[in-house]
C-alpha cells in the first residue's frame, strides 16, 4: 500500500495466561470452564424451549436461517454472548444444520484453547474451520475518502453511498471503523475538509457504519464509481439474499481493475476483529483489501452494503463481510440520494 491505514480505536487484547502466576491461571481456567458450561446450558435451554413450543407459535429467528432452524439460532446466541476472541467469525449454515466457526492463523496457543473451551460444550452443532490469512477490518466507495488536513493524521477509506435526510445536510455512508477514528474527511490526501462525522455518527463495534455530513460544496450524485470510465446510478436500497451475485467498488482495488464481483455465501455472520465484535454481517466470496472499507456493495441499481472486513486479498482471493446498508439508513433516518 502507498497510504498508511488509519488506526481504529479499540481495546488491545492479549492472550489469556501471559504474565500471570499459576494460581491465577488455574482460577481463570476454572472461570472459563464455568463460562463455557453456562453458555452450553443457555443453548440447551433454548433448544428445549424450541422443542416445547406449540405448533404455529411465533418464534424469533435470525435472517441467516430458514424457518424451522431455531436450533441454529440458539447456538448463534450462545456464541454471540461468549468472550471476545479476535480472529474468529461464525454464521449458521442451514444446509448442514450447523454453525460454521472460522479461526484465522492468529488463533493459537491460549487463544485457541479459549475457543475450544467455548465450542466443546456445543458439540455437533458447530463446525470449526481454519483460514490461512488473517481476519481484519479493511482500513484505508467507490471513491477514496482521506483524513483531511484538520485531523493531523493520514489514512483513507472508501465512500459507500450518498444519502439524504429531511432537514439535515446531505451526507455519505462509510464503515464505522473508519468514522470512529477519523471525523474529518477530504477527497484527497491531506486536503481541505469536505465532510465531517457528527456526534453519534459512527457505530463500531457492534455495528460497522458511519455517516459524514458534507461541509463543502462538492458534487455528490447517487452513483458508484465502476473504475472503467463509467458509473452505476443507485436509486434505492435492499437486503441481499443468499446466493445472489453482488458487486463491490473500493478505492484500493478499483483503480486499474474495476469493480469486483462474487456471491453472497452467508447472512447474519458475527466477526470478532482485534478492535471488537460486529454482528449481523453478510459474508461473500468477493475479494477486498485495506482501504476498501466502507465501499459500496450493490446489485444493479440497488445499494446492499458497506465493506467491513475479511481475510485474503485480490491476488489470491478471499472472504469479505459487509454491513447491510438498510440498518445504517434506518439508524440515521436517511434515504439513498
Amino acid at each position: 500500500m502507498h497510504f498508511p491505514r488509519p488506526k481504529a480505536r479499540g481495546t488491545h487484547f492479549r492472550t489469556r495466561g501471559s504474565g500471570i502466576h499459576s494460581g491465577d491461571a488455574m482460577q481463570r481456567s476454572a472461570r472459563l470452564r464455568r463460562r463455557a458450561a453456562a453458555l452450553a446450558a443457555a443453548a440447551m435451554a433454548a433448544l428445549a424451549a424450541v422443542a416445547l413450543t406449540p405448533a404455529g407459535a411465533a418464534t424469533a429467528r435470525s435472517a441467516a436461517v430458514r424457518p424451522g432452524d431455531a436450533r441454529l439460532d440458539a447456538t448463534m446466541a450462545a456464541l454471540n454472548s461468549s468472550d471476545l476472541i479476535p480472529g474468529t467469525a461464525w454464521g449458521a449454515d442451514p444446509a448442514t444444520g450447523r454453525v460454521v466457526v472460522t479461526a484465522d492463523p492468529t488463533v493459537t496457543g491460549a487463544r485457541l484453547e479459549r475457543l475450544n473451551g467455548v465450542l466443546k460444550p456445543l458439540g455437533q452443532s458447530v463446525e470449526l474451520k481454519r483460514t490461512t490469512t488473517e481476519l481484519r477490518a479493511f482500513l484505508a466507495g467507490g471513491d477514496a475518502i482521506h483524513a483531511s488536513a484538520l485531523t493531523g493524521s493520514r489514512g483513507y477509506c472508501s465512500l459507500g453511498f450518498n444519502v439524504k435526510r429531511a432537514g439535515k445536510p446531505d451526507a455519505f455512508l462509510t464503515a464505522g471503523h473508519c468514522g470512529d477514528p477519523i471525523k474529518s474527511w477530504s477527497d484527497r490526501e491531506g486536503g481541505p475538509e469536505i465532510a465531517r462525522v457528527p456526534a453519534g455518527g459512527s457505530s463500531f463495534p457492534g455495528d460497522d457504519f458511519a455517516i459524514a455530513e458534507y461541509t463543502a460544496a462538492v458534487d455528490h450524485p447517487s452513483q458508484v464509481n465502476l473504475y472503467n470510465g463509467s458509473v452505476q446510478n443507485i436509486t434505492g436500497a435492499r437486503d441481499a439474499a443468499l446466493g445472489e451475485t453482488v458487486r463491490r467498488s473500493g478505492a484500493t482495488t478499483g483503480p486499474g481493475f474495476g469493480v469486483r464481483s462474487g456471491t453472497v455465501t452467508g447472512l447474519n455472520w458475527t466477526v470478532t476483529y482485534p478492535e471488537g465484535r460486529v454482528s449481523g454481517l453478510t459474508r461473500t466470496d468477493v475479494c477486498a483489501e485495506p482501504g476498501d472499507s466502507g465501499g459500496s456493495f450493490f446489485i444493479g441499481d440497488q445499494a446492499v452494503g458497506l465493506t467491513s472486513g475479511g481475510s485474503g486479498n485480490c491476488t489470491t482471493g478471499g472472504t469479505t463481510f459487509f454491513q447491510p446498508v438498510l440498518e445504517a439508513l434506518s439508524a440515521y433516518g436517511a434515504t439513498i440520494g
